[in-house]
């Protein structure tokens, strides 16, 4: 957690985007936004994903706080920014606190962000993610399998864990039923990430396959879009949107050095650390699917 984070400036989303921008545009928006205003972001999230998600959000402009205890919530998550909660590895000693942190952000009017990792993998995971979505999240956002186990509320017999057994656009009319149903934004990574507010549908065409084979990029992608909705939670389909395609363009880059997962996993951050505005503005692709 960098002791900036506390003193960062408020962003100020009602002034944050023209309507008339492009998505290149609206990314490249977002991201100097993200870097000037330095949000502090606040994660419970799993131990596998910790490591990268800090430093994907860090690369990107934005402080990471890893603070799950209950007795912490109370007083820091009203000085946060956005929440971004993750189950994952998820126990009964941290349910409570992830719903605790949920209601603060609510009552404090703070965006928050859920990932719903393998919800159809259990019925303890299942109904976990289901009193969750009852707490509004701004945004949410899993691979098809869990979208899909999420709008059927059912335990997914065919599931592999954290690996999806659906196409993206196979949960296109789950994602738009459940946002619906929700009021949330639902995003559904993919060969082509889609986000939908249950009416409009988009796009993020960004991105390497070998993403698949580096744990924790589908948990840093939905902390950055966290990052993203806390500077413009106004428009939460357009920030979800461009964070998707900019950690998608990011991966583009550092797998034209990388070697493997390991070395992309490095060149990632790298790359997300020193995007630029032609860079963005060229080569960021979001359209409708």
């Amino acid at each position: 957690m960098e002791d900036k984070a506390h003193d960062a400036p408020q962003p100020h989303p009602t002034n944050i985007l023209n309507s008339t921008e492009s998505w290149p545009q609206q990314a490249w928006t977002h991201l100097e936004s993200l870097r000037q205003a330095s949000p502090l972001i606040q994660c419970i999230t799993n131990f596998v994903s910790m490591d990268l998600v800090a430093n994907v959000l860090l690369s990107a402009g934005a402080s990471p706080a890893m603070i799950h205890s209950s007795q912490e919530i109370p007083d820091f998550t009203p000085k946060t920014h956005a929440l971004y909660i993750n189950v994952g590895t998820l126990t009964s000693e941290w349910l409570p606190a992830m719903k605790m942190a949920a209601q603060v952000a609510n009552e404090c009017k703070k965006p928050w962000v859920l990932d719903p990792v393998a919800a159809g993998a259990s019925g303890f995971r299942l109904k976990a993610c289901l009193e969750l979505l009852k707490l509004r999240p701004c945004v949410v956002r899993g691979n098809a399998s869990e979208i899909m186990a999420l709008f059927k509320g059912s335990v997914d017999e065919t599931s592999k864990g954290v690996d999806s057994t659906h196409e993206s656009t196979d949960a296109i009319q789950a994602a738009k039923s459940l946002a619906q149903i929700t009021g949330s934004i639902v995003a559904v990574s993919g060969a082509v990430d889609i986000v939908t507010d249950g009416q409009r549908v988009v796009g993020a065409k960004n991105g390497v396959p070998m993403l698949q084979k580096i744990t924790a990029t589908g948990c840093s992608v939905t902390a950055l879009i966290t990052a993203f909705v806390a500077v413009d939670p106004l428009r939460p389909l357009q920030a979800t949107a461009t964070a998707l395609s900019i950690f998608g363009l990011a991966s583009e880059i550092g797998m034209d050095m990388a070697k493997g997962p390991a070395s992309l996993r490095t060149h990632l951050i790298d790359a997300l650390h020193g995007l630029d505005r032609a860079t963005v503005l060229q080569r960021v692709n979001i359209g409708n699917v």
